[in-house]
């Protein structure tokens, strides 16, 4: 589903070239659930960009479900994330103009998908925030815009889920209770998950970890 071969980013610091991530090569499986790991600054939300297509790499090729997406153009990135990928950031991302029900329902629209408000109605009870969903992300709480933002990337039937640091501005049991509503759906709809994490805790429940250090994978086990 993901591969990622011999993948290098350098970026411009100053006068100096900054690489964030070094010759990395990776195969993600159909259906898996894997943890990035390691310090800040070793390369953890680069790698996550560039599988979504966020970012392009400096050398080496990304492909997703067979198709190469280094070659391809902006209007062909947005498609594949708006087909494939759901997203989920730290900061919840979500539209403070739209209600927490219309967060969820856009992105279906766009695509003109079928059925989209009993599907975006389904996905509100998925994350128990039905009696919510009139509410505008201003009047949620942290924990609350989490579980929206979690059914929004999910209401494209995305194959591949990617996460960055989704628990990192949430407390500790709110961070749980976010973390076990995105593996049940991750279980539930057998997409590809790929979290990125500073808990080990978290990343201890993964099917499979990698851990980066200075641009390079140390550790795949």
């Amino acid at each position: 589903m993901i591969t990622l071969q011999n993948v290098t980013k350098t970026v411009r610091s100053g006068v100096t070239d900054l690489t964030i991530l070094k010759d990395v090569s990776v195969e993600i499986p159909d259906g898996q659930f894997i943890a990035i790991t390691g310090a800040s600054g070793s390369g953890k939300s680069t790698m996550l960009g560039l599988i979504a297509g966020l970012d392009a790499p400096s050398s080496g090729e990304i492909l997703i479900d067979g198709e190469n997406i280094t070659t391809m153009n902006e209007d062909g990135l947005a498609t594949l994330r708006s087909e494939k990928i759901g997203f989920i950031f730290q900061s919840f991302h979500l539209i403070p103009s739209l209600t927490a029900f219309e967060n969820v329902l856009i992105p279906m629209e766009i695509l003109g998908v079928k059925g989209a408000k009993a599907r975006a109605n389904d996905l509100l009870e998925a994350v128990e925030l039905t009696q919510r969903g009139h509410h505008y992300p201003t009047e949620l709480s942290g924990g609350e815009q989490q579980r929206i933002a979690i059914a929004r990337a999910f209401a494209n039937q995305p194959k591949i889920l990617l996460a960055d640091e989704p628990t990192g501005n949430l407390d500790s049991k709110t961070g749980s209770h976010i973390f076990d509503l995105m593996t049940d759906l991750h279980d539930r709809h057998n997409v590809s998950l790929v979290l990125v994490t500073h808990d080990q805790n978290l990343a201890d429940k993964a099917q499979r970890q990698i851990i980066l250090s200075d641009g390079r994978v140390v550790s795949d086990q």
